[in-house]
C-alpha cells in the first residue's frame, strides 16, 4: 500500500482505482448525447455503475488505497450524477423536485466531500481506514434504478425516487457519522 500521508499525488490518479473513476467524466459528457436513445443511455449508466462499483473494490483488494482517491472517487461520482440529473431535467424526464430528491446523499454530503478535498488530514483518515458504505451503495443503486426506471417509462418511478431519498438520507447521516467518529 502507497504511504498515507494526506497528499495527492499525480501518479495516483494513473492506479487503476483512479482510471475506474476517472472513466465517469467522459461518461457523464457522453450522457446528453444519448438520453433520447433508450439502450445506449442505460448502457452508458451501466457502465458508469459498474466503475463506481470496481474502483473501491480494486482499491482494496490491490491495495491502492491512497489520498488522491480518496478524493477523486466522490468527485467524479457528483460529476457524473450532475450531469445525468441536469440531461434528464433538460430533456423532461425528470422535474427539479425529482432531481433533488434522488441528490439527497449528494447534497447532505456536499461540505464532507469539500472537507475531505482540502483537508490533508481528513484525505489521510479516510484513507487509513477505507470501508464500503452499504447505505450509500444502496443509495447508488437505488439512484440508478429510479433512472432507468424513468428511461424505460415504468410507473414505478416515483417510489424509486422516493426510496432512494430515504436512503440517502441514511446514508449520509452514515458518511457524517464515520467522519466524526475519525475526528474530523
Amino acid at each position: 500500500m502507497a504511504a498515507v500521508t494526506g497528499r495527492y499525488r499525480w501518479k495516483d490518479v494513473l492506479l487503476v482505482p483512479g482510471l475506474l473513476s476517472l472513466a465517469r467524466v467522459p461518461l457523464g459528457l457522453l450522457f446528453p448525447f444519448v438520453v433520447e436513445s433508450t439502450a445506449w443511455a442505460v448502457a452508458v449508466l451501466a457502465f458508469a455503475g459498474l466503475t463506481d462499483v470496481l474502483d473501491g473494490y480494486a482499491a482494496r483488494r490491490l491495495h491502492q488505497v491512497t489520498p488522491t482517491g480518496a478524493a477523486l472517487d466522490p468527485v467524479t461520482d457528483k460529476f457524473f450524477v450532475l450531469a445525468v440529473a441536469v440531461t434528464l431535467v433538460a430533456s423532461g424526464h425528470f422535474s427539479v423536485g425529482s432531481v433533488l430528491l434522488l441528490s439527497t446523499r449528494e447534497l447532505l454530503e456536499l461540505p464532507l466531500v469539500a472537507w475531505f478535498a482540502l483537508s490533508p488530514r481528513a484525505r489521510s483518515a479516510r484513507a487509513e481506514k477505507p470501508s464500503a458504505n452499504a447505505f450509500g451503495k444502496l443509495a447508488t443503486l437505488l439512484q440508478f434504478a429510479a433512472v432507468f426506471s424513468t428511461l424505460l417509462g415504468l410507473a414505478v418511478t416515483e417510489l424509486w425516487i422516493f426510496a432512494t431519498a430515504v436512503v440517502g438520507v441514511l446514508a449520509a447521516l452514515s458518511y457524517w457519522k464515520r467522519a466524526l467518529a475519525l475526528g474530523l
